[in-house]
């Protein structure tokens, strides 16, 4: 029994040592708390290294189907009329054999798309799927990449044209 009573208030010392017990109790139970955290920021870090990776490889997809289909076109604009050509110095396409050669360098470089012919105008439009590497664990399995090209016929190099 102290000095003061049995039921007197303790010292600001035994206080003090009773709110630190409290609180350190409270950030060493920490019951699930530090597990749940990891886990929500392993799965944003994983999101966004997908996001960049995956989106680095669409990109870079994007760019190569962009490429075939204006290889395409420029192969599907070689097909001119020669008999035209010959008599009148016109330059025009035969659209058969235009979708023909241009759908021909599409198989040989094993792509796949879609061939027109308008005027004097072939146009390309090559579409791709790139399978993704990390956003596979959240569900996106491929990303689809659309690419397009057009050329036309030229007699020679007169002018740069944009």
């Amino acid at each position: 029994m102290s000095r003061r009573g049995r039921h007197a208030r303790p010292s600001w010392w035994t206080r003090r040592a009773q709110w630190w017990a409290r609180r350190r109790s409270w950030w060493r139970a920490d019951e699930g708390r530090v597990t749940a955290f990891v886990v929500v920021l392993t799965i944003g870090i994983l999101a966004l290294a997908g996001l960049t990776l995956d989106g680095g490889l669409a990109l870079a997809a994007k760019v190569q189907a962009n490429g075939q289909a204006q290889a395409a076109a420029r192969a599907g604009a070689q097909a001119i009329d020669l008999t035209a050509y010959r008599d009148t110095g016109t330059l025009q396409l035969v659209p058969a054999q235009a979708v023909a050669d241009a759908q021909n360098y599409l198989a040989g470089i094993g792509a796949s798309g879609t061939v027109t012919v308008s005027g004097d105008t072939v146009t390309v439009a090559v579409t791709a799927t790139e399978h993704t590497q990390l956003l596979g664990m959240v569900g996106i399995s491929s990303l689809t990449v659309h690419g397009q090209g057009s050329a036309h016929p030229q007699r020679g190099v007169v002018n740069i044209e944009p």
